[in-house]
């Protein structure tokens, strides 16, 4: 029996429901980097990172690839950065929605007075 695809949309979005991996996929967007850029631009200790580096590496959603002693990551493709934008353009207007909100709150709140 298979997965129902609503089903594996909800699993595909519980895994990238962690703020470091969020975190991770943002600052891949800019192309492959080796784990200590990463530890560098994450406030998180290194065995967290490795943690959720590896739920994204096993999802397929980055790759890994060791250069000498260094291990480098990289978007598996190009549609997760598509992806990252698109939430980005989804919260800024939500969030533009509810400033507008809250502006119209605050006028009829000194209206009332």
């Amino acid at each position: 029996m298979s997965v129902p695809l609503y089903q594996a949309k909800a699993e595909f979005f519980r895994m990238l429901g962690h703020p470091v991996r969020i975190r991770v996929l943002e600052l891949l967007q800019d192309g492959p980097k080796p784990v200590r850029d990463l530890l560098a631009a994450i406030e998180v200790e290194p065995p967290g990172l490795s943690q959720q580096l590896a739920v994204l590496r096993r999802s397929g959603i980055v790759t890994a690839t060791r250069e000498g002693s260094t291990v480098v990551y990289a978007l598996a493709g190009g549609d997760v950065a598509d992806l990252m934008r698109a939430a980005r353009r989804i919260l800024t207007e939500m969030l533009a929605g509810r400033n507008e909100l809250l502006a119209e709150l605050r006028e009829a709140e000194t209206d009332a007075r």
